[in-house]
């Protein structure tokens, strides 16, 4: 059977649902960072279970729940598409000011921003390849990188979460859907579309184009950060992977 990916799903379900099923063993995120070398590449299975254990760090730990205001300030990274699908599993509002929120995930490059906002709890990602935490962390800070590896990989909301909840800065997660399948068709982004990307999610538009777009018109990301000044690194890297559409700066 066919599963179909309306727009009655909840937002989660529905941004990852077309990497699911068939697709499940296919790459969906691929991470590049010219500046460190590194290469990361998630499945969409992986992608679901590390947004599962995610969800359960801050469902279980950190009360993220239905009514829950959470900001998130990190770069585009696999680590942040897990997290933000994790907030939305969890039933919680995503925020764009940190003032406003009642939990802040955040790197090191914007722990002080975090900490200032005065939120009830700060997350801290050292997004670092093998996992290692971050050290000397202000007290009552979690550090993600130790606490999300002991959560599984299975995440049951405890009360069910539906598309008209609200998801983003007062949009219900059906508008977001919705917004973002518009945008995929204005991109040319359709499933099985390999999406070579340097644009930056730290903007709403960002965000939406970059990531939720790709992922509700059912294609696969390829996503590099610090790109290389050399035009050559990101052409070769489209063809190495296959790539067939191209997004953000550097990447026309």
């Amino acid at each position: 059977m066919t599963p179909v990916f309306g727009s009655d799903l909840h937002l989660t379900d529905a941004l990852l649902g077309p990497a699911l099923g068939a697709a499940a063993a296919r790459p969906l995120l691929t991470h590049y960072d010219d500046a460190t070398g590194e290469r990361m590449e998630l499945s969409g299975t992986t992608t679901a279970n590390w947004t599962a254990k995610a969800a359960n760090l801050l469902r279980d730990e950190l009360d993220v729940e239905p009514g829950r205001r959470v900001a998130v300030l990190l770069p585009a990274h696999w680590q942040t598409a897990a997290v933000l699908l994790a907030v939305w599993s969890c039933g919680a509002e995503l925020v764009g000011d940190p003032v406003s929120a009642d939990l802040v995930l955040a790197d090191a490059a914007r722990l002080d921003v975090a900490l200032a906002a005065g939120a009830d709890g700060v997350v801290a990602l050292s997004l670092d390849a093998f996992g290692r935490g971050l050290t000397g962390l202000p007290s009552g800070v979690v550090d993600f990188a130790t606490e999300v590896r002991v959560h599984g990989d299975d995440f049951v909301p405890w009360e069910p979460v539906d598309a008209g909840s609200t998801a983003w800065d007062g949009a219900s997660g059906a508008e977001v859907l919705a917004a973002a399948r518009e945008r995929a068709g204005e991109r040319g982004l359709d499933a099985g579309a390999r999406v070579l990307s340097t644009a930056a999610w730290d903007s709403p538009d960002g965000l939406r184009d970059g990531l939720l777009a790709v992922l509700a018109a059912g294609a696969s990301l390829v996503q590099t950060v610090n790109p290389s000044s050399d035009p050559a690194v990101l052409d070769r890297r489209a063809e190495t992977e296959r790539c067939t559409v191209r997004l953000g700066p550097g990447a026309a």
